[in-house]
């Protein structure tokens, strides 16, 4: 028999080369596209960045929260506040800011929740989410359920985030810095502990290992590192509500990590970009007859979700695996 593979195995070769052409696609991307598409492609990095820091709770440290986009709204919010009316903020102050709010936002739900297992913990992830959402909902001091304008996008270090191509460079960046940390983070001892938590939590306490300051460490890092992923958001749309902190967009980085493959980062990579790609397919598909499939997009979406889960449990990831011949 074959041994059961780890989640922080080596990345098959099919999956390097797929990865390296992709990233020399989205360099020369806004050389070829129009500004639509390239904001559009900006709008898929800054997801991916979003699902995999969701991927670091669940797919490796097995902790499924339905409250992750609590921190990814909270850094647009940060950025909101600290925008002055007629100006830019520097991107050098308020991003580490939005970061380092959202860290300590997870870090203060995180010593309650971690405490719980299972369902839950899902549901305590959700209601502190959602205590969040109408916190800043119901309070018109905080922007009500109209939300905050940022009238000027961050700039600094001859950076300006309101040039298209240069957020779309600087998100790029953001991508790529996020997913070597992460894979590096991984294979690191304290990557291997919360693989072990998540295999075997009462095993690896045996060992001597404090699984509830490892999974509060990882619950910490990944708020801050969604909280990156919600400030991009901000700074390019020029918007933040409320939404951005509901339940859907928690789902929706859910679902972009199943779709592409728990556990190795790459997945959930792989995963935003596949999901918003089909979304923008279903969207676009024509009438038949009386019937519009365009407007039952997320029938279509979950149908996909749904086979994808059958067909391939590992995700799009297990399908470019090379399969392996028992011994």
């Amino acid at each position: 028999m074959s041994a059961p593979q780890a989640h922080l195995e080596s990345l098959p070769r099919s999956v390097q080369l797929l990865m390296a052409l992709g990233l020399i696609a989205l360099i020369a991307f806004p050389f070829a596209g129009q500004d639509f598409y390239t904001q559009m492609v900006t709008r898929m990095m800054i997801l991916a960045i979003f699902a995999m820091s969701l991927d670091l709770l669940q797919g490796i440290t097995g902790l499924v929260s339905l409250g992750h986009a609590a921190f990814f709204g909270l850094a647009g919010y940060v950025l909101a506040f600290m925008s002055p009316a007629d100006a830019g903020a520097s991107w050098l102050i308020t991003l580490p800011l939005a970061m380092l709010g959202s860290g300590l936002a997870a870090l203060v739900i995180g010593f309650f929740v971690v405490r719980t297992q299972g369902i839950y913990f899902i549901m305590v992830t959700m209601a502190f989410a959602q205590m969040m959402y109408f916190l800043f909902f119901d309070n018109k001091g905080l922007g009500g359920s109209d939300g905050l304008y940022i009238n000027v996008r961050p700039a600094a270090l001859g950076l300006d985030l309101e040039n298209k191509w240069v957020l779309y460079y600087f998100t790029l960046v953001c991508l790529f810095i996020t997913y070597r940390f992460l894979r590096s983070l991984l294979w690191s001892p304290f990557g291997r502990t919360l693989n072990g938590i998540r295999l075997n939590e009462h095993r690896t306490q045996a060992l001597g290992y404090d699984s509830f300051k490892y999974k509060l460490t990882a619950f910490t890092l990944a708020g801050a590192l969604a909280g990156l992923a919600g400030y991009l958001w901000a700074a390019q749309s020029g918007y933040v509500n409320p939404e951005l902190m509901g339940f859907h967009m928690s789902a929706h980085a859910i679902m972009m990590v199943i779709l592409g493959g728990m556990g190795n980062v790459a997945g959930a990579l792989i995963g935003a970009f596949g999901f918003e790609l089909f979304l923008h397919f279903f969207k676009d598909l024509p009438k038949v007859g009386e019937f519009d499939l365009g407007k039952h997009w997320q029938l279509w979406m979950g149908t996909l979700i749904v086979v994808v889960v059958i067909i391939a449990p590992q995700g799009l990831m297990g399908l470019l695996r090379p399969r392996k011949q028992d011994d």
